[in-house]
């Protein structure tokens, strides 16, 4: 009796061994949802993995899923704001903690590539809330040069990078990591999870809040037309000559289409200088939070200058740093 009872013990632990080695689970809690819901987006085995995970009265939450080789996992709000990116694979068990309304506070723990992530975002808090991403950015090549053997690596090039304005420089980086810390799974879908939402999934971008150069804040109402935003942040290399491209389109666009023009850093040292050169009589406004003030976060911006058009309706149609490509969707 007792060498069967041992032996169902065996085949029940056999049992939970292969279905944790068949997927993967996070689970945790996250407070200061106005919504209690996740929604998680990675590349799976198959594509594209989107789903909504309701979180209980206190917070918590658990999911599963596959995942044969590591992918980045990424954890977002209501507002398609991330609160926590994750890298997993079939046989993790990954644990989330933390406030919403302060994504810095969200702690993730589980595996060693996970825990090397919070350790580094733990030294370099100041560079991620810091809206102009150059610090971060040079943080993390300084990471990759040094640690090339290191999957986290891949992770921070892929999930937390944003400088996107020079390819050949990114794919150099990417290469210089060894094959075995820069899975396919990662890098295949390079990038494409962040865009997910400007690529496939246009969001509504009906309102923004801005200070008004020489005023306060304004909200400003981006329904009835179409709006061309352009982004900026100083140096303004080029600014003045595209100004003067989207005041020529202006003048000869059938249909007349409405021009933010939004300095997006915290520094505007030089706003007033810039801006005076500008050929053109739309409003300038300035963005406190860079790219990660409300609203602007939608555009996924991972690189300055950019350019996004919406319509009538406040539909995001064009999101990226090509001016001509926003020309022709404003047009």
């Amino acid at each position: 009796m007792k060498r069967l009872h041992l032996l169902l013990c065996i085949i029940l632990a056999a049992m939970l061994a292969s279905c944790s080695n068949d997927s993967f689970k996070v689970d945790g809690d996250i407070t200061g949802l106005d919504v209690p819901s996740l929604r998680v987006i990675f590349n799976g085995d198959s594509g594209i993995v989107d789903l909504t995970v309701d979180l209980d009265k206190k917070g918590h939450f658990s999911f599963k899923s596959n995942a044969a080789q590591p992918v980045i996992v990424n954890l977002l709000d209501h507002h398609n704001k991330r609160l926590a990116a994750i890298v997993a694979v079939n046989g993790d068990h990954i644990s989330v903690k933390g406030d919403a309304t302060s994504p810095m506070s969200v702690k993730v723990k589980g595996s060693k590539v996970n825990d090397d992530w919070q350790l580094f975002r733990n030294e370099h808090a100041a560079y991620y809330s810091d809206p102009n991403p150059s610090r971060l950015c040079s943080a993390i090549e300084k990471y990759v040069r040094e640690h090339p053997a290191d999957i986290l690596s891949t992770a921070l090039l892929v999930a937390d990078y944003t400088d996107y304005s020079d390819r050949i420089k990114v794919d150099k980086m990417i290469k210089s990591i060894q094959p075995q810390a820069r899975p396919q799974s990662l890098i295949g879908p390079f990038r494409a999870i962040a865009h997910l939402e400007t690529a496939n999934n246009y969001p509504r971008l009906m309102t923004l809040n801005l200070v008004k150069h020489g005023s306060d804040f304004e909200q400003i109402d981006l329904t009835g037309h179409t709006t061309l935003l352009v982004l900026w942040a100083n140096p303004a290399t080029g600014h003045t000559a595209a100004s003067r491209q989207i005041a020529q389109a202006l003048d000869q666009a059938p249909a007349r289409f409405k021009v933010i023009d939004i300095l997006a850093e915290s520094d505007t040292l030089q706003w007033h200088t810039t801006i005076a050169a500008d050929p053109a009589d739309w409003q300038h406004y300035w963005a406190p939070g860079g790219p990660l003030e409300q609203g602007i976060q939608l555009l996924h911006i991972n690189a300055i200058p950019w350019y996004a058009v919406t319509d009538s309706t406040g539909l995001i149609t064009y999101s990226g740093p090509d001016l001509k490509a926003a020309l022709r969707t404003a047009r």
